[in-house]
């Protein structure tokens, strides 16, 4: 099923709806605006008293009456990481499926390397064996793309495996730079 992307009302994404919670949302009078090109209409049941059907129009960009959160850190994931680094082991620089990938350390935790985005990158499990507890200048293994922390409209792309046009249009237009996995 489609998600719907959720704003709050200064137009930052804060999650994915599924379509019965962007329905309620509608019922409920918290929609303030909505972006893009309508989806398919959703109907309800038949009115007793009128015999008139229920149906409501979604968009698939919706903002939320509510708080305005000026910070977000987003969530790591190995879901989202592979998909940062577009399931591409950062050493030998080869395409992997999720299961044949790893989270590897920059810095080892062992080092006192840290369990964040800055810090971490997909690896395949034989170049992640092979670095061992090294950085990847003691390895001789140096990395193929700079780690980096996705702000939070990035993280909204790599949190979600299908993005309507209309969603993707809104969110890239807030990415750091050109993304290869956004394309």
């Amino acid at each position: 099923m489609q998600g719907i992307l959720k704003l709050d009302v200064a137009g930052r994404p804060r999650g994915w709806l599924s379509l019965q919670e962007a329905i309620s949302a509608y019922a409920r009078g918290d929609v303030v605006y909505g972006i893009g090109d309508a989806l398919p209409t959703v109907y309800g049941g038949t009115q007793r008293l009128t015999g008139l059907r229920s149906s409501l129009t979604l968009q698939p960009i919706i903002a939320l009456d509510g708080r305005v959160f000026d910070n977000f850190t987003p969530p790591l994931s190995n879901r989202t990481l592979f998909r940062r680094d577009d399931h591409r082991c950062l050493y030998c620089g080869n395409q992997f499926s999720k299961q044949e990938l790893t989270r590897d350390h920059v810095i080892p935790t062992s080092r006192g390397g840290s369990n964040e985005w800055e810090n971490l990158v997909a690896a395949c499990k034989r170049c992640n064996w092979q670095k061992d507890c090294r950085t990847p200048e003691e390895a001789g293994m140096p990395l193929l793309a700079v780690p980096f922390r996705p702000n939070e409209y990035e993280w909204h792309f790599l949190a979600r495996e299908r993005v309507l046009a209309d969603q993707m249009e809104y969110l890239s237009s807030q990415f750091r730079a050109d993304r290869q996995w956004a394309h």
